[in-house]
């Protein structure tokens, strides 16, 4: 018979699930990891390019170790760095704007005209895609705007996102390596897709592509989008992306140095040999609806915490990867308050079971939120504020039911971006 031993004195959950949020960001920081990817500074001219939210930061570490630099690097409002030389221009994230679009053609003008001694360093992080906004053919600014709401909104993965959005452009999908032609390209790209996949990476502007045109018309019809007649003649026309047979491809080296496995690790560690807590590692590549996956997650749960005696560890369900929504009511919110809200209903206030989802960016969806904390006492704090939950999943409006209840997590710009991180802290009872 196994012994009741008293557990060890722990801190609060929330204490806890915030120190393991904190470790995984901190773990991505590219002032931390970029430089053992960066090689000896190359003779010659050297160029600095670069997207996404974490590309300031990045571009920091790389004046950090290579001293002046000639660069461009696009990053989402806020995140930007003062740097010495690498001018780092803020545009919108997730909808494209103006901004990033003018920014985008500076980084072409900047790569034009460029030798076989020449050599590019492109930085990329998740939120690229947006930040590197060139539309291909006549598709205006404001055409491409409503598409990538409509994908945003559909609930599709973001691989399929991505297809469409390469095939809608000038720049992704290899034809920054093109632009760049026939200069040497080192790719260091920070992966906040599962599986870290450099095509989708911010929609692979320095990675070869196989997808077609029309396998991206056919994401647009089983998703029910609708495109301008711009749109979609450029769909029906030869692909723009560049294949992996082309010879162009021998000029770039694609590395990730940064992906949510590490952080997920880092957490994984803090949690076991700080707090003393058993942890299950659920990966970094889980993909689905949100609210499914936080039905499935409080299964697992329960059905852990079930067999536990008192004298065992609390365990930790600790996973990474990237949720979707897809967006029916007028709500704020993101895939990870929408799983933690999914995640509460569906515990039903049991006892000993807490969590918390966020995006390492620091921002979930479209608002300045990164996510939210659950505890056993969520959907009875809602019902004395006057919220319910099932409504406000319903309306997709997570941000302002953990809102309610003073729960959201709020990091600020975080400089890095390894996607989602979700953990569920399971004590026995």
């Amino acid at each position: 018979m196994k012994k009741n031993t008293p557990l060890p004195n722990l801190p609060d959950a929330n204490i806890i699930l915030r120190k393991l949020f904190d470790q995984a960001i901190s773990t991505a920081d590219p002032m931390h990891t970029l430089p053992k990817f960066l090689p000896a500074r190359p003779s010659g001219r050297v160029i600095v390019i670069g997207a996404g939210k974490a590309s300031a930061r990045m571009a920091e570490a790389v004046e950090r170790e290579w001293g002046t630099c000639e660069g461009i690097i696009i990053t989402q409002y806020g995140y930007g760095r003062a740097l010495k030389d690498i001018e780092v221009i803020e545009a919108s994230h997730p909808i494209p704007d103006h901004a990033g679009m003018q920014a985008t053609h500076k980084i072409l003008a900047v790569l034009e005209n460029l030798g076989e001694d020449d050599f590019v360093l492109c930085l990329l992080s998740g939120g690229a895609s947006a930040l590197l906004c060139a539309p291909a053919g006549d598709i205006t600014l404001s055409e491409k705007q409503i598409i990538n709401q409509h994908l945003l909104a559909s609930g599709a993965p973001i691989d399929k996102i991505n297809t469409v959005r390469k095939h809608l452009s000038a720049v992704k999908g290899g034809q920054l390596v093109a632009a760049a032609h026939p200069a040497k390209i080192l790719s260091l790209i920070l992966s906040d897709v599962p599986g870290d996949d450099i095509r989708f990476i911010g929609s692979g502007p320095t990675a070869s592509d196989k997808t077609t045109p029309q396998q991206a018309l056919q994401i647009l019809t089983d998703y029910a989008i609708s495109i301008s007649a711009s749109a979609n003649k450029v769909l029906c026309s030869p692909s723009r992306v560049i294949s992996p047979h082309d010879p162009i491809m021998e000029n770039v080296e694609n590395v990730v140095f940064a992906a949510a496995s590490q952080s997920l690790q880092a957490a994984e560690n803090l949690a076991s040999f700080h707090y003393g807590l058993k942890v299950i590692n659920l990966g970094d590549n889980i993909q689905g609806e949100a609210r499914d996956i936080a039905n499935i997650q409080a299964k697992q749960a329960i059905e852990i915490q079930t067999c536990l005696t008192l004298s065992d560890k609390p365990v930790l369900l600790l996973s990474g990867g990237e949720l979707t929504v897809t967006k029916k009511g007028n709500g704020i919110g993101g895939a990870n308050a929408e799983f933690c809200l999914a995640l509460a209903i569906a515990l039903n206030q049991q006892k000993g079971i807490y969590g918390l989802a966020g995006d390492t960016d620091g921002i979930d969806g479209a608002a300045e939120i990164a996510g939210a904390y659950i505890s056993p006492d969520t959907l009875s704090n809602a019902v004395a504020n006057g919220t319910s939950a099932e409504k406000s999943l319903i309306s997709n409006n997570s941000h302002g039911f953990f809102k309610s209840i003073d729960s959201n997590i709020i990091t600020g710009p975080t400089l890095t971006n390894v996607n989602d991180f979700r953990a569920i802290l399971i004590f026995p009872i």
